[in-house]
C-alpha cells in the first residue's frame, strides 16, 4: 500500500472518530471558570417581593449559573444599610424591586441614594413592540439612556425665606459626556444608526447648552452614526405621534425619567419594559419604566402583578453576567408567552396571576 493511500486511510478513521465522540452543545459556558455568580437581590416594597420571586423560580428552573444574596430593604428607611452595598460592591451586581419613594418630607428616594453611592451614572431602558402584543404604533424599538447622577436628582434645595424654596439643576461636563460617550458606544456596539439628544437649551442655555456641546464633541468620534437633537417638548409630541423615527435616544436626568415612561407606554405599559443603572464597576436591573413604582395594594392581595419586566431585565443581567445562551433562552420564552396571549396579567388586557405567567414561562424553556 503506497504513501498516499495510507494517508487516506488514516484520515477516514480520525473522521470516524470524530463522529463517534462529537457531542450537541446545549448552552455557551461563561468565558473563565464558569463558577456562578452572586447576585445581590432586593425585593422592595408593593408588588417586588412578587416579582423578585417570579425571577428566582425561573431562574432555579433554567438552572442559571447564580445564586441569590437576598436583602430586606424599604423605601421608608432612612439609608440603604452598609451591609447591602457592600453585598453589591462585592457582587458587582444587583436585582431589586421596586422600592416606594415617599412624596414629600424629608425622606430621600433610596433609589437615587443607590444611584448615587455606587455611581451607576447610566439609565438603560429598553422600550419595544412585543409580537402578539398589540399596540397603537408599530416598528418601536428605543434606547432611552438618562444621565442618572445629577441634574435636577441632585437633590440640593432648601427655603430661602418661608414659601420661597430653591432647587439646584446641577450640569458638569464630566457627567455629559461621559452620558453621551456611554450612548455612542451602546449604538455602536448594538449596530444602532442613530443618536438623538433630548435637551431644552432654547431656555437653560447654560445647564443644556453644556449638556448639548458634549454630545456634539462625541459625536464627532462616532462618524459612522447619525447624530441630531430634540427640544424635550417636541420630543414627547414626536413619541406619541412617530415613536418609530427614534432610535437611541441620551437624555439628562428628569427628561430621561420622563422620556422614557412615555415611550414604555407606547410600546406596550411598563409593565413589560426592561431596565438597569449601570456604572463603571457595578450594575442594578430593574423594572425599565417607574422603577420606583411598586403598584396597588389590591394588585398584591390579589397576586396579579405583572413580571415580564422583571423577567427581561433579568435577562440584561444574565447578558451583563456573560452568559448570553440563558438570556435568550429567558427572552425567547417571556415573548413566547405574550405572543401566544393566553397568560397575560390585567396590564396587558388578561386576568392572570403573577403565578400563572411564571408557570407559562418556565414551561416555554427551551
Amino acid at each position: 500500500m503506497g504513501l498516499r493511500s495510507k494517508l487516506r486511510m488514516s484520515a477516514s478513521v480520525v473522521q470516524q472518530g470524530m463522529k463517534e465522540i462529537r457531542r450537541s452543545v446545549t448552552y455557551m459556558p461563561r468565558p473563565g471558570d464558569g463558577a456562578p455568580r452572586g447576585v445581590t437581590l432586593i425585593p422592595g416594597d408593593g408588588i417586588g417581593p412578587l416579582v423578585t420571586h417570579a425571577v428566582e423560580q425561573v431562574m432555579e428552573a433554567m438552572h442559571a449559573p447564580i445564586y441569590f444574596e437576598k436583602y430586606d430593604v424599604h423605601g421608608d428607611m432612612r439609608r440603604v444599610p452598609e451591609e447591602v452595598l457592600d453585598s453589591i460592591r462585592k457582587n458587582k451586581v444587583c436585582l431589586k424591586g421596586g422600592l416606594r419613594t415617599p412624596v414629600g418630607g424629608g425622606v430621600s428616594s433610596l433609589n437615587v441614594q443607590l444611584r448615587k453611592d455606587l455611581d451607576l451614572y447610566a439609565s438603560l431602558v429598553n422600550c419595544f413592540n412585543l409580537p402578539g402584543l398589540p399596540t397603537r404604533h408599530h416598528n418601536v424599538d428605543i434606547v432611552v439612556i438618562r444621565e442618572n447622577t445629577e441634574g435636577e436628582y441632585s437633590g440640593l434645595e432648601h427655603e430661602v425665606v418661608p414659601g420661597v424654596v430653591e432647587s439646584l439643576k446641577v450640569m458638569s461636563k464630566f457627567c455629559s459626556e461621559r452620558i453621551a460617550k456611554y450612548a455612542f458606544e451602546y449604538a455602536y456596539l448594538n449596530n444602532r444608526k442613530q443618536v438623538t439628544a433630548v435637551h431644552k437649551a432654547n431656555i437653560m442655555k447654560l445647564a443644556d447648552g453644556l449638556f448639548l456641546e458634549s454630545c456634539r464633541h462625541v459625536a464627532t468620534k462616532y462618524p459612522g452614526i447619525k447624530y441630531n437633537e430634540i427640544i424635550v417638548d417636541n420630543c414627547c409630541m414626536q413619541l406619541v405621534s412617530k415613536p418609530e423615527q427614534f432610535d437611541v435616544m441620551v437624555t439628562p436626568n428628569l427628561y430621561g425619567n420622563l422620556v422614557a415612561n412615555t415611550a414604555a407606554g407606547i410600546a406596550g405599559g411598563t409593565g413589560v419594559m426592561p431596565g438597569g443603572n449601570v456604572g463603571a464597576d457595578h450594575a442594578v436591573f430593574e423594572q425599565g419604566a417607574s422603577a420606583g413604582n411598586v403598584g396597588k395594594e389590591k394588585m398584591v392581595e390579589q397576586k396579579k402583578a405583572n413580571p415580564v419586566a422583571l423577567l427581561l431585565s433579568s435577562a440584561m443581567m444574565l447578558r451583563h453576567l456573560q452568559f448570553p445562551s440563558f438570556a435568550d433562552r429567558l427572552e425567547t420564552a417571556v415573548k413566547r408567552v405574550i405572543s401566544e396571549g393566553i397568560c397575560r396579567t390585567k396590564d396587558l388586557g388578561g386576568d392572570s396571576t403573577t403565578q400563572q405567567v411564571v408557570d407559562a414561562v418556565i414551561a416555554n424553556l427551551d
